[in-house]
């Protein structure tokens, strides 16, 4: 031990020494926390750098474990129900042991605690909280604790799990705080991810609006307008079925025309009532009807199954109820998808209602179009009937006059055949009129007929008898049905001109294989020296369609005419 005066000298020494390691403590400390800070800083960068959603969520869980050296790190996105998770993203934890340990948390027990009370939670050992229940087999073990919540925009979007600090350690209020600016950061960014993702789909659903549109006003078909639908619809969804139905006239249910994806087939030609289907509600409400599950949906009928291993699905109809629903697209995804959330929807009904539109704009263009045409044929008809019949019946006229002074008898002959010449061109050019006009009202088949014998009445001084079989409208093709009405119009005109007929009969029918039309009178029947022109272009008409033309004159008088011809193969 040292003298009183060598103490007094050591003494400075010793208090600058404390001094100088206690200066060493502090300025550690300082490059600790500015370490620290960095650490934070380039955390927050590399979190708000993320537009994609899912990447974000990854850079946020991979900062927060860095940034407190937690050996194990889990975001936990909340559900739409708001008590379960609906995502869950880790570190720290292999593929093998996630495997290992099954399926992921849905939020109970701790996990639980942050859901119902979303406030900042930090504990030594996990096992001593009253909601902890342990753990599933081949989870590794966790005792300390750091969890805090997600906000976005002032909603819960979910939590962070942070356990297992390093070095044996515990999570204290530093790291708390460290997370919690972290957290804000990572609120700003999911919410920026989110916004780009919405912009990124809203202009998938513009692109296809704008295909559709394309492809309707350039002249394509209500059938490939609805197919396009569907395909671009499921694709922009991310669903595995999508179907489109339409109305069914005069009848309260619908019709599945398109359907692609899963189980298309079973669902294409489906019939589904109005008021117990999911498609069916959507068309009466006018409005989008949701499932969770469609495969265990009272509204979803069992048979036929079409249904097997989907899951959430959605119906939405196609237009509104101020400008009349025109149908009903379904979307559904793979069983265990995210149902379809309500910007989703909100998405999907404006897609569906931008479609009705092009849909209305292309039939009003086709419309206008056809009503040109309709206008251009009546013009087409009044000319010939003003003028071409008028100039032919007037020559007609002037060269019969004339024939009573013609003395040669080969002359006299010439003349008159003439006059039958203009009579059968007349005969033509009205019964192209009568086509022209015809087609400017749309009906079809049968009205035409009833059309064509309610005119010649009058003029035979009998009203003909009609009997029709079969379905005309639909399996007799239009220029089947022009010729089929110009021999009718024909032969009516010969029975009033020549067969001086009590009574007629008009007899129409097809088997979907042929038409045959069938025209007989008790008239005077037909002379074996009559002119014949008429029949001639009867039989004609007949020839070029692949069919005959037979006339015969039954022993009771008049004569009966039967013209058949084949239908095309459907």
């Amino acid at each position: 031990m040292g003298t009183p005066e060598q103490l007094r000298e050591l003494l400075p020494q010793l208090k600058l020494d404390e001094l100088l390691e206690e200066l060493q403590a502090r300025i550690d400390a300082a490059r600790g926390t500015r370490d620290r800070v960095h650490s934070l800083l380039g955390a927050i960068l590399s979190v708000g750098r993320e537009l994609d959603l899912e990447q974000a969520l990854r850079s946020i869980v991979e900062a927060a474990a860095t940034l407190v050296d937690a050996e194990y790190a889990a975001l936990g996105v909340i559900g739409p129900d708001g008590r379960t998770l609906s995502a869950f993203h880790t570190v720290g934890v292999t593929e093998q042991q996630i495997a290992a340990i099954g399926s992921l948390p849905e939020g109970h027990g701790i996990l639980g605690e942050l859901i119902r009370n979303p406030e900042p939670l930090r504990l030594e050992k996990l096992s001593q909280h009253p909601a902890s229940y342990g753990f599933p087999a081949h989870h590794p073990p966790m005792n300390s604790f750091l969890g805090l919540p997600i906000r976005v925009r002032d909603q819960v979007f979910g939590n962070l799990y942070l356990t297992e600090k390093r070095g044996g350690l515990q999570f204290d209020e530093e790291d708390e705080s460290v997370l919690a600016t972290l957290a804000v950061a990572a609120g700003v960014a999911i919410d920026n991810a989110r916004l780009y993702a919405d912009s990124r789909l809203r202009e998938r659903w513009l692109r296809a609006n704008a295909e559709i549109t394309h492809s309707l006003m350039s002249g394509s078909d209500r059938a490939e307008a609805l197919d396009l639908i569907a395909e671009r619809a499921r694709e922009i969804s991310g669903s595995a079925l999508a179907a489109v139905a339409m109305p069914l006239g005069g009848s309260r249910s619908l019709s599945v025309e398109i359907a692609v994806g899963v189980d298309a087939e079973a669902h294409r030609g489906l019939v589904l009532p109005l008021d117990e289907t999911l498609m069916g509600l959507a068309f009466s409400a006018a409005a989008p009807v949701t499932s969770d599950d469609v495969t265990h949906d009272d509204r979803v009928s069992p048979e036929p199954p079409r249904f097997h291993g989907l899951g959430p699905a959605v119906a939405v109809p196609i237009g509104t109820g101020e400008g009349g629903v025109r149908g009903v697209v379904l979307l559904a995804r793979e069983a265990g998808r995210p149902v379809y959330s309500g910007k989703e929807t909100e998405m999907l009904l404006g897609f569906a209602a931008q479609a009705a539109i092009a849909m209305e704009l292309a039939e009003r263009r086709q419309d206008a179009q056809q009503i040109a045409v309709l206008q251009d044929r009546d013009r087409i008809a009044r000319d010939l009937h003003d003028l071409a019949i008028q100039r032919l019946f007037a020559t007609g006229m002037t060269l019969q006059s004339a024939g009573r002074f013609i003395e040669h008898p080969e002359a006299s002959e010439r003349v008159l055949r003439a006059v039958d010449d203009l009579d059968e061109t007349i005969k033509i050019i009205r019964s192209a009129i009568f086509g022209l006009r015809t087609r400017q009202d749309g009906t079809g088949l049968r009205a035409r007929v009833v059309r064509v014998v309610g005119e010649a009445a009058p003029v035979l001084g009998v009203a003909p008898g009609v009997r029709m079989e079969g379905l005309l409208d639909t399996d007799v093709p239009r220029e089947i049905a022009d010729h089929v009405v110009a021999v009718l119009s024909e032969a009516l005109a010969n029975i009033a001109r020549h067969a001086h007929a009590g009574r007629a009969d008009v007899g129409l029918t097809t088997d979907g294989r042929e038409v045959r039309l069938k025209i007989s009178d008790d008239g005077v029947g037909i002379p074996a020296d009559g002119r014949r022109s008429g029949l001639r272009n009867m039989a004609e008409r007949a020839e070029q369609l692949g069919g005959l033309l037979e006339v015969t004159s039954p022993d009771s008088g008049g004569a009966t005419l039967e013209w058949h011809v084949p239908l095309p193969a459907k």
